[in-house]
């Protein structure tokens, strides 16, 4: 299937995120690179933990965003390729198998009719289908391989990769970009782009979490043989972190992030008991009323919701099987991951090698842009210079609601007793 976005010179990425919202426009040369034209970004309004909460704060916020970046490229822009976040987000694999004929080699057709057959009629159950990838293929239900062409064979199997969110959560999101005239051509998982932008093609093959920690949601992307194999996210992120200082010290949201910002750790030492950090209540603009703590006391308020994160992202790897493979890496990226002393944290925790992840994978860079904050904008551009999903041509979206007269029913009696 043929992307409206595949025959764009320029490309627009838009990431809406619980702390910012952040819009890149670039370029795409004739030979395929990526040269960014402009950006702009701004605090985020009227979203929480990855969901639209108030829409027309949202919409605002989006295009102050895409207006700076605009100006910067003196262009404008109408169409645009958007991360989809939240701790909804969920996947699922669908496999399909096709018998072959055993006198001659696998060719494309095949390929494409083992495709076809596994994401016919796709049951998304009440949600937005963002991601539809054939990843792993199988020969006479044997052994995983990655390129069947050419090869003999009774029976050739694909896995395919399913990205869902609730469909009431993208209506929103679709909602906030319509208000801000834009078309949306292309979306994709907030951790998953983040993953084009920082893994290296190795990490990618042997096996790799990408933990993208933004304000609200920290999500998760696992990639093994070349695909991703995971997605999910938790409703914990960085601002979670803010609200934990501004409630342990008693003081305002915007200095608690400045504490955080220039003070704030993941860990203890022990230089931290003997350093010490003015801290302003709330509501106070006397200077005579400054406290002072030791940065060991702001660290002991940051270091359990660190650990938190990181309990939760294991126990999410643990139920997909990821958890022990010594082999399988972490990478660290978003604006949650700048927090000093977070990659000794999560080394500890995780017990797996752990690195931070900034966006490598475009050449020439703006300074700026290079930078963990900005991995998912960075990959949404990627996503679309290399797009290759296959969305179905028919979609079946299930009830997931009782419906008929006992439906209503039983769901009255679940209401009230």
């Amino acid at each position: 299937m043929t992307h409206s976005f595949n025959r764009l010179t320029t490309f627009a990425a838009l990431d809406i995120g619980s702390s910012k919202v952040c819009c890149v426009i670039a370029k795409i040369s004739r030979d395929g690179r990526i040269n960014i034209a402009g950006y702009g970004y701004n605090a985020s309004k009227g979203i929480k933990n990855g969901i639209i909460t108030d829409i027309g704060q949202a919409t605002l916020s989006v295009c102050n965003a895409v207006e700076t970046a605009e100006q910067m490229a003196n262009e404008r822009i109408s169409k645009i390729i958007v991360n989809v976040s939240g701790d909804k987000i969920r996947s699922t694999i669908k496999d399909a198998t096709i018998t072959l004929n055993k006198n001659r080699p696998i060719s494309e057709s095949d390929i494409n009719k083992v495709i076809e057959k596994g994401i016919n009629k796709i049951n998304v159950e009440g949600c937005e289908l963002i991601h539809c990838l054939p990843t792993n293929y199988r020969l006479n239900f044997g052994e995983e391989i990655k390129d069947p062409r050419n090869i003999f064979g009774e029976n050739l199997s694909v896995d395919i990769m399913l990205g869902l969110v609730p469909d009431i959560i993208y209506r929103n999101l679709s909602t906030v970009i319509e208000n801000a005239h834009l078309e949306i051509v292309g979306k994709a998982f907030s951790a998953y782009a983040s993953g084009l932008a920082c893994l290296v093609d190795d990490e990618k093959e042997i096996g790799a979490t990408v933990i993208d920690i933004g304000g609200g949601v920290t999500s998760i992307a696992s990639f093994k043989h070349g695909y991703p194999v995971y997605f999910s996210s938790i409703p914990v992120g960085g601002n979670n972190v803010t609200n934990d200082i501004a409630f342990g010290l008693t003081t305002s949201f915007a200095h608690a992030e400045r504490l955080k910002t220039l003070h704030g750790c993941a860990f203890l030492t022990r230089k931290d008991s003997e350093e010490t950090i003015n801290v302003y209540p709330v509501g106070e603009e006397d200077d005579s009323s400054i406290k002072q703590i030791t940065k060991a006391e702001l660290i002991s308020i940051i270091t359990p919701r660190i650990e938190e994160i990181f309990e939760l992202v294991n126990q999410k790897l643990d139920e997909q099987g990821l958890r022990d493979i010594s082999s399988h890496r972490v990478v660290l990226t978003g604006g949650g991951s700048q927090l000093s002393g977070i990659r000794e944290v999560a080394t500890m925790v995780l017990d797996k090698q752990v690195r931070i992840g900034r966006p490598k994978n475009v050449s020439n860079l703006p300074e700026l842009l290079y930078n963990p904050a900005y991995s998912t904008c960075i990959g949404l551009l990627l996503f679309a210079l290399n797009y290759t999903e296959r969305k179905p041509n028919k979609i079946v979206n299930k009830p997931t609601g009782n419906s008929g007269g006992f439906g209503k029913i039983l769901g009255w009696i679940k209401q009230n007793f």
